[in-house]
């Protein structure tokens, strides 16, 4: 069984208090979750632990839904553990796995993760059918042996936080919204690769980055963001589109700095997108374009200013 492999290589130093999810995103939900777990941890002495699943469960079990992930399992391990959580246990979500009975899982859980107690929400539900709801776990908690703690979601602006509620407000380019249920700007991360050469030949050379083709984009448009190189934090412009006065029709995401001077092929970049400035527009001529990215730099500087940026 693929689950008791992936188990039985993780070596439990002490009992431990166990999360489980995806938490793609580890917004302000999965946080103040996260936080009653470590607290709660350390008052019993225990381990704080998360166990997450390398593939989007709905993925799995109705493989024509495609849900672009707001963190790659990469991310969200730097996330949590700046969170303080001291275990995270990645597991790969499987047919056999959703198969599983609650008491099972559960099972497997205590005896390769020396698992004392669950901290949950109140609309969590695992194990075959999703039958392992609240009530069930805390009947199976007395039976095992664990403790079941339920954590109330945390609702912003009238809405309960969460990932489908963050990839609405993507897919719209509100990224005060998505700031809002995020807690922090929304980030893409990739590798600068050689591009077509335009925006060099329009004043106005641009990264083109290598961002995974499951990554969750904002709607297509022009964007003020901020780039992290080296620690260092610089203004930007970062375009995401076909490039349709080119005629593109291939999805791409580039950035130009504002105030950067250096070859930047092969690095990796991570640039917070802050707020939409306009759509994707198709101009008749490269050199309006030219104008309209001029005029796009203008504002954005303008607005990065009353933000405190460059």
């Amino acid at each position: 069984m693929q689950v008791e492999e992936e188990l039985g290589k993780q070596s439990a130093e002490k009992d431990m208090l166990l999360t489980i999810g995806v938490f793609d995103g580890v917004h302000l939900g999965h946080r103040y979750l996260i936080s009653q777990l470590t607290e709660l941890a350390q008052k019993q002495g225990l381990l704080s632990g998360v166990v997450t699943f390398r593939q989007h469960p709905q993925e799995v079990l109705f493989p024509q839904t495609r849900l672009p992930f707001l963190t790659d399992l990469a991310q969200r391990t730097t996330l949590l553990k700046n969170e303080g959580v001291e275990a995270i246990i990645a597991l790969s979500f499987t047919r056999e796995l959703a198969q599983l009975s609650p008491r099972q899982f559960l099972g497997l859980l205590g005896k390769y993760l020396r698992m004392r107690g669950l901290v949950i929400g109140p609309d969590f539900a695992l194990g075959q059918s999703r039958g392992g709801n609240t009530d069930t776990l805390r009947r199976l908690g007395q039976e095992m042996g664990f403790s079941v703690t339920v954590v109330p979601p945390i609702i912003v602006d009238g809405e309960v936080v969460s990932s489908t509620a963050i990839r609405k407000a993507l897919a719209l380019g509100d990224m005060k919204r998505v700031q809002n249920l995020v807690g922090r700007p929304f980030s893409l991360h990739g590798r600068v690769i050689p591009g077509a050469g335009r925006g060099i030949e329009l004043g106005f050379p641009t990264a083109n980055l290598d961002i995974n083709a499951e990554q969750g984009l904002p709607a297509e448009g022009v964007y003020i963001s901020r780039v992290h190189i080296d620690d260092q934090a610089y203004s930007s412009m970062t375009n995401i589109g076909q490039r349709p006065t080119f005629g593109g029709s291939q999805r791409v995401v580039e950035v130009y700095l504002l105030d950067y001077h250096g070859d930047l092929y092969g690095q990796g970049l991570t640039i917070d997108i802050i707020e939409r400035l306009r759509g994707e527009i198709k101009f008749d001529t490269p050199e309006e374009l030219k104008k309209q990215i001029a005029e796009d730099v203008k504002q954005g500087r303008a607005i990065l200013k009353t933000r405190g940026g460059n």
